[in-house]
C-alpha cells in the first residue's frame, strides 16, 4: 500500500509532495523532544519546575538559572544537535552505501577520531583540544579511506572495505596508547572514547548547532537527488542527477555532520545506525529530518539514563546507547537474515 501524499502549495508557483504519515510522525517526534527537554530540565534533585523554566531560561542569576543555563541546558541541547548530526549521518551513509548495516563507524570516521583525539592527548598534549584532535583524527581517516578506494566516495562497496581496513589500524593504534599510559590519563580517555555529554558548554552547543542547521539543511536539499539516484544509476545520469557526484556530496555531508557529533560528545556508538532504520519503521520514508529528530531522541533519552540512573558513578552515554545499539544490531541482523539479505 503506497503511502499517502499531498501537494503544498506556498504561493502560485511554489509547490511541494509531502507525505502525510511522515508529517504526522514529525510533529511526534518534536513533541517528543520538547518532553524529553522539560524531563531533563525538571527531574532530579536540582531539577527546576517546569512552571519556572521561561524564568530560569532568561534570569542572570540565581540557582534555577545556573542549572539551567550552566549545568544542563548546554548538555541537552549537545545531545539534542549530536544526536540529530548522527541520525542524518547515518542515514546518508545507508542510502548511499544501499546497506542497511552502512553507518560513520563503517567508513572507519569514530575510529579515526578516537584516534585523533588520543593522539594529541597523549603523543602531542597541549597543541589542541581533544575535540579538535578528534576532527583532525576523522579528517585524516576519510582521506586515507578516499584514497585507497582509488575512486573517491563514487563506489560504496569500496567505500566499505576500504573504511574497515583503516578502523582497524585506527583500533590498534587507539588500543596501544592505552597500555602505554598512567591509569588516570587512561579513565579520562576511555570516558572521552565511550562517548560523553559532561561538562557540555554553550559553545559546544553552538558549534553543534550551527553545523547541524548548515549540512542538515544541505542534506534536506539533496535528499531528492539521492531518491532519483536510488532508481538506478543509468536513470540518475539519464535525467542529470549524476549518481557519482550526488553520492560524492553526500558522504561529504555525512562527514561533516558525523565529525561534528564527534567533536562535542565524543563517537557516541549506535545512534547513526540506529536513527535511520527507526525513522524508516515508523514514517516508511528516508526524510533526514525524521531520521534527525529520531536521532536526537534516541541520544537524549539515553542521557537522561545517564544523568538520573541511581547508581554512585555516573556512566558516559556511550555505554548506554552501545547496550540499546547491541541489541538493535542482533535483532536487524536476525531480520535481515529471515528475509534473505545476508
Amino acid at each position: 500500500m503506497r503511502a499517502q501524499r499531498h501537494t503544498l502549495r506556498i504561493g502560485t508557483r511554489v509547490s511541494v509532495r509531502v507525505q502525510v504519515r511522515t508529517l504526522v510522525v514529525i510533529a511526534c517526534l518534536v513533541v517528543a523532544v520538547i518532553a524529553l527537554s522539560v524531563l531533563t530540565l525538571a527531574f532530579g534533585d536540582l531539577g527546576v519546575p517546569p512552571l519556572q523554566l521561561p524564568s530560569a531560561l532568561v534570569a542572570d542569576s540565581g540557582a534555577d538559572s545556573f542549572v539551567v543555563q550552566t549545568l544542563r541546558g548546554p548538555r541537552l541541547l549537545v545531545a539534542l544537535g549530536a544526536g540529530a548530526a548522527f541520525g542524518v549521518s547515518g542515514s546518508l551513509f545507508q542510502r548511499v552505501t544501499r546497506n542497511p548495516l552502512g553507518s560513520p563507524d563503517v567508513i572507519g570516521l569514530t575510529a579515526g577520531a578516537s584516534a585523533g583525539a588520543v593522539a594529541f592527548g597523549i603523543l602531542w598534549p597541549g597543541i589542541v583540544p581533544l575535540p579538535a584532535g578528534a576532527v583532525i583524527g576523522a579528517s585524516a581517516a576519510i582521506a586515507l579511506v578516499y584514497i585507497a578506494t582509488g575512486t573517491g566516495f563514487a563506489s560504496p562497496g569500496k567505500l566499505i572495505i576500504a573504511g574497515i581496513g583503516v578502523q582497524a589500524i585506527a583500533l590498534s593504534f587507539v588500543q596501544f596508547m592505552l597500555t602505554r599510559i598512567k591509569r588516570e590519563q587512561a579513565t579520562v580517555l576511555a570516558t572521552w572514547l565511550n562517548g560523553s555529554l559532561e561538562a557540555r558548554s554553550l559553545r559546544d552547543a553552538g558549534i553543534i548547532l550551527l553545523i547541524l542547521a548548515v549540512f542538515g539543511t544541505a542534506a534536506l536539499v539533496l535528499s531528492r537527488r539521492l531518491a532519483i539516484v536510488e532508481m538506478g544509476d543509468d536513470i540518475a545520469d539519464g535525467v542529470g542527477a549524476s549518481a557519482s557526484h550526488t553520492r560524492t556530496w553526500a558522504v561529504g555531508i555525512a562527514i561533516v555532520l558525523a565529525a561534528g557529533g564527534v567533536a562535542v560528545c565524543g563517537p557516541v556508538a549506535f545512534i547513526a545506525l540506529m536513527a535511520p532504520h527507526v525513522a524508516r519503521v515508523v514514517a516508511r520514508s528516508n526524510s533526514p529530518i525524521v531520521a534527525g529528530l529520531t536521532g536526537a531522541v534516541l541520544l537524549m533519552s539515553a542521557d537522561m539514563i545517564v544523568q538520573f540512573a541511581p547508581i554512585q558513578q555516573q556512566l558516559p552515554v556511550g555505554v548506554v546507547t552501545a547496550l540499546i545499539g547491541g541489541i538493535f544490531l542482533g535483532g536487524l541482523l536476525i531480520s535481515q537474515w529471515r528475509k534473505g539479505a545476508l
